[in-house]
């Protein structure tokens, strides 16, 4: 007879596609992306952009870390499914929250953060007892009980808010590329740390296309707000391409390989490191929705040093993040990608065009990118010793 504890853990009969409820958790993303998106709008700036990025990192980590939930534990069970509902409702509170979670609601962003990690570590202790895997539950509910510090206190402190984020949000990327080392009880050895490779790759499809459709949302109601004059007409249809080929870019061909990827390798490294890149990926399709914002609003207008930064960091990011990538997963490095990366930076500095027009470069950059990638060609691969 199978005993409390292993019922709890996936096993191998259990469907490797996503369930119901994961896909429903994901929904809480489109308003959290959608809230990003417009937190940064408001502060088109350096330091604006770095206070998102703090945002984004956190929600992204509740992502992250109840899809490993997921992938670890059977997802049909009422406790998981009772932790994925919680962290749904997490998600959604964290999402209201982002407008002013550096300023009065702070509380609220990471009273829910914080809710939703300590709550998962809990009951999965004490659904776990008896059970070897309960030493891999008590390591990380102990260094989320450790980063909750910070994040609290940082909540009722706005002067010292940020640095005390960063330093609890160190805390929590960190962990897992350690193996959450705790006294007493060393840290998480390799296979309990494995991933489940097309489980992963197929969540990584799925929230990559919820971060698409965040961008192709905010240029349908961008544009249905204008005239539909030509120039604005010309822009929307530029973002449109925009978000195909980032789509294209993504899947082929390393985002194909990423489950047997996953399997082969040491789950500390690769599980952990591509949830990393995917925050850098994810970050510039946010970042490329907002520049569409604003290049389909105003796209006659001469592009100030602002507005084109935003125009072509969004690509920008999403390559740097899509470049290493690949050279994570299959050890590929693209010299076109590489070389289309240098493009748009050179671009952000020196043009000084209509928006309408940047935007046009930085499609066409991805434009040429899609189709040497295509070709396979200017690919540099690096064998495995044997």
């Amino acid at each position: 007879m199978v005993s409390k504890p292993e019922r709890l853990l996936r096993g191998k009969d259990v469907p490797l596609s996503a369930s119901f409820l994961e896909l429903f958790f994901d929904l809480a993303f489109v308003l959290a992306l959608s809230q990003l998106a417009q937190h940064f709008l408001a502060d088109l700036s350096l330091v604006g952009g770095l206070r998102t990025a703090l945002l984004l990192a956190a929600v992204w980590w509740i992502w992250v870390t109840t899809t490993w939930l997921a992938d670890w534990y059977d997802p049909e069970t009422p406790a998981i499914r009772g932790l994925l509902v919680g962290a749904t409702l997490g998600s959604l509170l964290v999402g209201v929250a982002i407008p002013q979670a550096l300023d009065g609601r702070g509380p609220l962003f990471a009273g829910a953060y914080v809710a939703v990690h300590l709550a998962r570590g809990v009951v999965t202790v004490q659904m776990l007892r008896g059970h070897p895997r309960q030493s891999r539950a008590l390591r990380i509910l102990n260094w989320y009980a450790v980063s909750a510090v910070p994040w609290l206190i940082g909540a009722f402190l706005p002067e010292w808010r940020v640095p005390l984020w960063l330093l609890a949000l160190a805390i929590d990327l960190i962990g897992p590329r350690l193996g959450w080392p705790t006294p007493r009880l060393g840290r998480a050895r390799q296979q309990e740390l494995h991933l489940t490779g097309e489980h992963f790759a197929e969540r990584y499809q799925q929230i990559m296309i919820i971060a698409l459709g965040e961008l192709v949302l905010v240029a349908g109601l961008t544009y249905s707000g204008t005239r539909l004059s030509l120039p604005e007409t010309a822009a929307f249809l530029l973002v449109f391409a925009t978000a195909v080929l980032i789509g294209l870019l993504y899947v082929t061909p390393a985002g194909q390989r990423l489950g047997p990827a996953i399997e082969r390798a040491d789950p500390s490294r690769l599980g952990v490191t591509t949830s990393y890149l995917h925050l850098v990926m994810i970050a510039g399709v946010v970042a490329t929705a907002v520049g569409a914002e604003v290049s389909i609003a105003h796209p006659t207008e001469i592009g100030h040093t602002t507005a084109v930064v935003v125009i072509l960091g969004g690509p920008t990011l999403f390559l740097v993040g899509r470049i290493l990538f690949s050279v994570a997963v299959h050890r590929r490095l693209s010299w076109a990608r590489v070389v289309g990366l240098f493009a748009l930076v050179l671009a952000a500095v020196a043009l000084r065009l209509p928006l309408v027009a940047v935007s046009a470069v930085a499609t066409g950059v991805l434009i040429v990118v899609a189709v040497l990638d295509q070709a396979d060609i200017f690919t540099f691969r690096r064998t495995r010793p044997r």
